[in-house]
């Protein structure tokens, strides 16, 4: 399976005739807009990044608030950091207003993403301020979890409402 992003204004995706697609999901985020297309197609965007889905569960329009996290992996890392995600012990997906979560493999120099839906923002927030995910985070920086020389950049975070 395939998930296909691509970047715009929201009244420019809108008009993209895979807005209507039944898998596609619209965000918005302070005039920013990026649409998603999860299909076993080919790219359906002219100018589109490209990704394997790694991992998944739930539904993406099961969700009203997505968080991108995107992950700088060097080429020697990637073995190394897909592994960890196949091994991830899937707390997040316990949480309240968990909707869905896709980890996402780059098919160019793009950055990994890690992409979570939720019923509103504000379960997005409690989840970070839940034991659940200091547990999933605990080795984060330390020697127990990835080494630093793993990631080729810092990794950003951007956060969007799921328009449709």
């Amino acid at each position: 399976m395939k998930l296909f992003i691509t970047f715009g204004t929201q009244h420019f995706l809108e008009k993209l005739p895979e807005a209507s697609h039944e898998h596609a999901i619209l965000l918005e985020s302070g005039g920013d807009a990026a649409l998603i297309v999860e299909n076993e197609e080919t790219n359906p965007f002219e100018e589109g990044h490209s990704y394997e889905i790694l991992n998944s569960r739930g539904n993406l329009k099961n969700g009203s608030f997505a968080v991108l996290n995107h992950i700088q992996v060097t080429d020697e890392g990637r073995a190394l950091f897909e592994e960890r995600f196949h091994q991830r012990a899937g707390l997040v997906e316990k949480e309240p207003g968990f909707a869905a979560i896709r980890v996402l493999r780059p098919d160019k120099n793009d950055p990994y993403i890690i992409l979570t839906l939720w019923e509103s923002q504000s379960d997005f927030i409690n989840w970070q301020q839940s034991s659940a995910y200091a547990e999933a985070h605990k080795d984060r920086g330390t020697g127990g979890g990835l080494p630093q020389t793993l990631f080729s950049g810092p990794s950003y975070v951007k956060q969007y409402r799921v328009l449709s």
